[in-house]
């Protein structure tokens, strides 16, 4: 026997806790990766260690150039030639005399390149100068 009344099936409308849901973890994620990409770190170059290395907090607006070890120069993604690092870099000092620049070399990078961006910042202007390094790791 049954005892249920014959009605028909409600149809559901939209539901909108799940699309607010959704959009809420969308604008979390592109807010980190906003983050990530702001700080300008080329995650495959492996700075050399060092005992006076610290790992210090990020500021923002940071200048970093990336230094592969066959000597790519690399600046907020670009890959950049000689002269176009000069370019941005002078615009850089123009804009913001005292603007640090921290450069990330990988430990296989020759030392001529790294005079190279070197001397591209003495001839940008820039004095505020900093390598990256990693603290040394107790074994």
């Amino acid at each position: 026997m049954n005892f249920r009344k014959k009605t028909p099936p409600q149809q559901t409308g939209f539901q909108m806790a799940p699309m607010i849901d959704i959009m809420f973890l969308l604008l979390i994620f592109f807010m980190a990766a906003a983050m990530y990409a702001q700080w300008e770190t080329k995650m495959d170059v492996t700075v050399p260690t060092a005992s006076s290395g610290i790992r210090a907090n990020r500021q923002q607006g940071e200048v970093i150039v990336n230094i592969d070890p066959d000597g790519t120069v690399v600046l907020n993604s670009f890959k950049l030639d000689p002269d176009q690092l000069r370019e941005r870099l002078t615009n850089v000092a123009e804009l913001y005399p005292d603007q640090a620049i921290i450069i990330r070399a990988d430990r296989a990078t020759d030392h001529e390149h790294v005079m190279a961006v070197l001397d591209t910042c003495r001839l940008a202007g820039i004095w505020n100068i900093a390598f990256a390094a990693l603290p040394e790791k107790d074994e």
